[in-house]
This record gives structure tokens, sequence and C-alpha cells, in this order.
């Protein structure tokens, strides 16, 4: 055998081992990344990473077969879509636990007036501050001002109107902490079964969350945190 033959069979070999194991190079990517990753990253990042061409059924395929594996009982944890990506979760059953931890630490949430805010730019966006202020009736400086920093908010653009003003749209990082893939997947107004009576309240940004509210999708971390 020529040199040039075994080459090709090494290079051979090392890829058909990078196939078999494909599924633990997307886990550890997805363990590792702060933030939902993609399957174009997944994919563009390994092939950098082996010098070698993966298809994106490929990628898809050892996602598939991690949701499996995680799947079951064993496991806490699992691999979920999310924001346009994917990134590990806790399973439901073991949000009490969570939800006790977090509290004891002090956890605290959106209040209701930045949820106010937030829920109008979601809806409305892009949206000026004068439009909000004038679906809520108050003020709405302190709200987005805590939502920018948040990041759970940006500024998208200037409006047309006179003065120009700033237009507000949701971020990812909105997506992520509510745990939708799109916007299409805000609940609709048919959806909300008693509107609320009262709406204008001025309350402080944060305040800490109540035993039965903390249990919520939005205060559960990932394992990877």
């Amino acid at each position: 055998m020529n040199v040039g033959n075994r080459l090709d069979l090494c290079i051979f070999s090392q890829n058909q081992n990078t196939l078999e194991h494909l599924a633990q190079h997307i886990e550890a990517l997805i363990f590792a990344t702060e933030n939902p990753i993609s399957v174009d990253e997944i994919q563009k990042c390994l092939q950098e990473a082996f010098e070698t061409k993966f298809k994106k059924e490929e990628i898809e395929k050892g996602i598939e077969s991690l949701q499996k594996r995680y799947g079951e009982e064993a496991f806490a944890i699992e691999p979920i879509e999310i924001a346009g990506g994917y990134q590990f979760m806790t399973k439901a059953a073991f949000h009490t636990s969570i939800g006790t931890y977090l509290k004891q630490n002090s956890k605290k949430r959106l209040s209701k007036a930045a949820l106010e805010t937030l829920s109008i730019i979601a809806y409305k966006q892009p949206v000026t501050k004068s439009e909000m202020e004038k679906i809520r009736g108050v003020s709405c400086d302190y709200s987005i001002q805590k939502l920018l920093e948040k990041e759970l908010v940006s500024i998208t653009g200037r409006s047309e109107g006179p003065g120009r003003p700033l237009l507000y749209g949701t971020s990812q990082k909105f997506m992520d902490y509510f745990g939708l893939k799109s916007l299409k997947d805000l609940p609709k107004p048919k959806d909300f079964k008693e509107p609320d009576s009262q709406i204008g309240e001025q309350a402080p940004i944060e305040e800490t969350v109540s035993a039965e509210a903390i249990t919520t999708q939005e205060d559960i971390p990932t394992s990877s945190e």
C-alpha cells in the first residue's frame, strides 16, 4: 500500500470515528454554550474543527439521538429547541426543587409594571415610548430603562414621525427568557381567559417571586449555568 492510499485510509478512519461520535460533539457544544446554539452554528463549528463536511441532516440526526437518550427517566435535563437553537433545560418534574432553591436565594422576576410594558413591546413592535404610554396611561421611562438593562428589549431604529422617536422591539434574549421559538408562539389575545381588570400600575421593576410563581419556565435555569 503506497503512502497516498495509507493517508486516504487514515483520513477515512478518522472521519468515520468522528461520525460515530458526532452526537457527543454536539452534546458538548450544547452544554458549553451560554445561549441556545443553532444547527447551522453546530455544523459550521464541527466542519472547521474536523475539516470535514457535515450534512445538516447528520447534525439533526445527532440532536435527535441526544433527545431520545436524555428523554429517559435517568436524566434530569434534556436538550430543548428554544429561540432558534438548542439548550439543555431541566425537566418539569424537577421544577419544585429548583424553585425552592431560587426562593432561598431571593430570585427576582419582572414586576407587573415591567411585564405590561414588555407585553406592549412584544405585541406592538416596533413601538415608540409615547405609544406605550398611551396604552398604559403612565410613564414607561423606568420600565424601558430596566428592560434595556436586562437585554429583553432593544432599540430597533427611529420612527418617521415628528421628532423621529426611538423604536423598541424584543431581543433574542427575550425569546430565550420566555422559551419561545419565534414571535408566532406568543399567546393570541383569544387565549386569555380573563383580561387584566386594571392596567397602568406604577411599581418597581423587580419584586420577590412567590413560592407558587417561582416554578415557571422563565425562572428555571439550564444545567450549563
